[in-house]
């Protein structure tokens, strides 16, 4: 059984605490007590507070006469003074706050966020509301094996319609990349990945196309194709390269292009998974699937000015008679002559094609970006953590690409760090044989190789033509690299939640002034 993403529902006063507005429940999200600003609710909760300790230092409960539903709770932002905390602060007490509503029946709450002056939790209440979604979330294998009646399906809000639409539409476009990301290798290979899509964009207004052909894919995706190849055999397990637009009906004034690396199963291929690394290798098509919500949240809001332009290559690295193996020297859609270094650093091969398409649309476009989204390395996970990396070519570096998305990600509690293309990157691409143009990459995990997630940047500028739109060229092109291979799950991806990362913060990018 499928099930729609939760609804924000927008309230204009606070009338709609009472009982009898049709709310059953409040949850609110605050600093302190003193900090909730509403009578009513703030006298219930300093009596509670007198007689358990918990209220105001965990999610609590509060029997609440008069009041939506007669429950009222209470969800502290912990640490909201402190140096290190940011905006996430709030998401995780909403998150508690949600949980504890669902647990005790509520099916309709009203969240209500204290406001703070701080100007890092200015979207504090955008923030919260959307932790809800992702706390709520439930598989996509779940709701299709399960007739889930017992949940929350709505969620009222103190905004204005405007605000309620949006995040309505970011809420939409998450839930599509959660149940891509999330969902296993067969119920979510490539072809029903695209399908899924296709489902998902029917009357949006958006343009989209899916290759299947063999033949138009080996000959427009040569390096994709090599990694699935092994699995061209199997027809339910064969590649597809999904191409999405979104353009505004008034005058274009940017351009944005997007390659979202979607592995809908990494064995590793010829060098293959061991020791239990396969698990949780269904979840290798963050990329795509955060595109692919991206687009969505895009058809629904319609924002003016912007034409977005997304290719997602759809594959399984799959292992057989058929699998390319390392040693190979496979000429790229750019003609750059690659030879294989690993069979299980397949994301940027496939990632190198769809920005080589994307190159040719951009070079003409009015003020292009471009982007590739993937969870590419081990190293960047290493390096950060839970956290998205970027890395940017000098033409994005002096538009101060990597700068602004890490601004706007902080305050929509997606924070991203900043790594810097070097030389050395380039040199790790050197084929020492000269016999092909770059190596992929060396032979070990990316996660015990010097800068392993920073030379994969160097990488897909060779391999897809986009070097040659450096800043001395006649049309200089803003590419930014983003990895998400820590942030595309809670915790780990052995199973964690999907979480639609970099999404918001992508589209904040994007239409923050509109």
């Amino acid at each position: 059984m499928d099930m729609n993403p939760i609804t924000f529902v927008d309230v204009q006063d606070n009338d709609a605490i009472f009982e009898g507005a049709g709310w059953d429940a409040l949850i609110v999200v605050t600093s302190s007590i003193d900090a909730i600003g509403i009578d009513e609710i703030s006298l219930l909760a300093r009596h509670g507070a007198k007689v358990d300790a918990r209220v105001g230092r965990s999610a609590t409960l509060l029997f609440a006469p008069g009041l939506a539903g007669g429950r009222l709770i209470v969800a502290p932002v912990l640490g909201h003074d402190k140096d290190v905390e940011d905006v996430r602060i709030y998401a995780d007490a909403a998150r508690q706050g949600i949980a504890l509503a669902k647990d005790a029946g509520a099916r309709k709450p009203l969240l209500i966020i204290s406001p703070s002056n701080a100007p890092q939790y200015r979207q504090s209440l955008s923030v919260a509301a959307l932790a809800c979604g992702q706390e709520l979330w439930q598989a996509l294998e779940l709701r299709e094996a399960v007739a889930l009646t017992y949940g929350i399906d709505t969620i009222g809000l103190l905004v204005s319609d405007v605000q309620a639409k949006v995040l309505n539409a970011i809420e939409a476009g998450r839930h599509l990349a959660r149940d891509l990301c999330g969902t296993e290798p067969e119920r979510m290979s490539a072809p029903a990945f695209a399908q899924y899509c296709l489902e998902a964009y029917q009357d949006s207004g958006l343009s989209v196309s899916v290759i299947e052909d063999r033949d138009v894919l080996e000959r427009d995706y040569p390096l994709l194709s090599a990694v699935g190849r092994s699995s061209f055999a199997v027809s339910r397990h064969q590649p597809r390269v999904v191409k999405v637009e979104y353009c505004a009906d008034d005058e274009i004034t940017r351009s944005y292009f997007f390659a979202g690396k979607g592995v809908v199963y990494d064995t590793g291929g010829a060098d293959i998974k061991v020791g239990g690394g396969m698990a949780g290798m269904s979840r290798d098509k963050g990329g795509a699937a955060a595109i692919a919500g991206l687009m969505k949240t895009l058809a629904i809001l319609k924002p003016k000015g912007i034409r977005v332009v997304a290719e997602l290559g759809l594959v399984r690295n799959s292992i057989g008679s058929e699998a390319f193996v390392t040693d190979e020297i496979i000429s790229s859609h750019a003609g750059a002559r690659v030879r294989i270094g690993n069979t299980d650093a397949e994301g940027r091969l496939v990632l190198a094609d769809l920005l080589s398409h994307l190159r040719i649309k951009a070079a003409n476009a009015v003020a292009p970006q471009l982007f590739s989204v993937a969870t590419l390395t081990g190293h960047v996970v290493r390096c950060y953590g839970n956290y998205t990396a970027v890395v940017e070519n000098a033409v994005a570096r002096s538009q101060r690409v990597a700068e602004q998305l890490q601004e706007v990600s902080e305050v929509w509690a997606e924070p991203i760090e900043v790594s810097r293309l070097r030389r050395e990157d380039y040199k790790m691409l050197i084929d020492p044989s000269a016999a092909a143009d770059i190596v992929s990459s060396n032979n070990a995990p990316s996660s015990v190789t010097a800068r392993g997630h920073q030379y994969p940047a160097a990488f897909l500028l060779k391999a897809s033509g986009l070097e040659a739109h450096g800043l001395k060229s006649d049309k200089p092109l803003a590419y930014t690299h983003v990895d998400i291979a820590g942030s595309a799950t809670e915790g780990s991806p052995l199973y964690g939640k999907p979480t639609a990362a970099p999404l918001v913060s992508l589209f904040q990018y994007m239409c923050a002034d509109q």
